[in-house]
């Protein structure tokens, strides 16, 4: 649905991978542009639509699409994975094709249908470099100088993952919202919190930065799953079970593979009201 769809307000669509949920604004045609703001109003769920992400589809020159990505505080991400794959499968049912490029702050990512009515977004090769996470100060990115020994991981946006022995005993909401804001992140940070079920599954939970605690993420998938095969605790290629079911990552030579599930729940439109009442 495009922006000429509409009536007198604002088209979009829901959309959610694992349960990861998403508003989708389809501004290829043009139409108002979307700021914090209307983010920020739009991710309420009691007064807007709710969200764990806000994207942005855009006509791009140099690729099928660009997306721009915004959290629920209204602050932007480089990157989101399973928005990222659950906008390449409507765009690729919409044009009839089994593979796309899609642009974003990360860089061009490649999708393709996997079959089975999964897609397969590649999110680039991750950054273990502490100025590339970013870090705020030269330390070893796998074993971080932080109670627990976290590893850091840059997929777009940071990532800080921790090893524990039950995943189900961390209190997330405290423990996410406390290292989010550690001060080795300057742009804060996505916290995860992963057990080990063998060398090629990982349990999985996550609390987003920007957002909090979400039923799945995939670049938080996908950074969790470098970090196991950085220390040695699983291969490359790893199921990754979310609260909201079961992610496929696999780490190859032109970069971290994400696999799984994508839903387009409905369609709808803002009302002009409700965009007026942002001003």
């Amino acid at each position: 649905m495009t922006q000429g769809d509409t009536y007198d307000g604002l088209a979009f669509m829901k959309m959610h991978g694992l349960g990861n949920d998403f508003v989708v604004i389809d501004r290829r045609a043009g139409g108002q542009p979307v700021t914090a703001a209307l983010a920020r109003a739009l991710a309420d769920r009691h007064r807007g639509v709710g969200f764990d992400q806000l994207a942005v589809i855009e006509a791009d020159t140099q690729a099928d699409a660009a997306l721009t990505f915004f959290n629920a505080d209204g602050s932007l991400s480089a990157t989101c994975g399973n928005a990222t794959r659950c906008i390449a499968r409507h765009l690729m049912d919409e044009s009839g094709t089994t593979a796309l490029t899609l642009r974003t702050e990360r860089g061009g990512l490649r999708a393709e249908d996997a079959g089975d009515g999964l897609t397969s977004v590649n999110m680039g090769h991750p950054l273990v470099d502490w100025k590339s996470v970013p870090l705020s100060q030269d330390v070893e990115t796998d074993r971080l100088p932080i109670e627990g020994v976290p590893v850091a991981t840059g997929m777009g946006n940071p990532h800080c993952t921790f090893f524990v022995d039950d995943a189900e005993a961390v209190d997330l909401p405290t423990f996410g919202s406390r290292y989010e804001t550690h001060p080795l992140f300057p742009e804060r940070t996505n916290v995860e919190v992963v057990q080990v079920l063998s060398p090629r599954a990982i349990r999985l939970r996550i609390w987003e930065r920007g957002t909090g605690v979400t039923l799945a993420s995939g670049s938080c998938s996908c950074a969790a799953a470098v970090a196991a095969a950085r220390r040695g605790l699983t291969e490359r290629r790893v199921s990754v079970q979310v609260d909201g079911g079961t992610l496929h990552i696999d780490w190859r030579e032109d970069g971290v593979w994400m696999t799984g599930p994508t839903a387009h729940v409905f369609t709808g439109t803002l009302t002009r009201a409700f965009l007026e009442g942002l001003a």
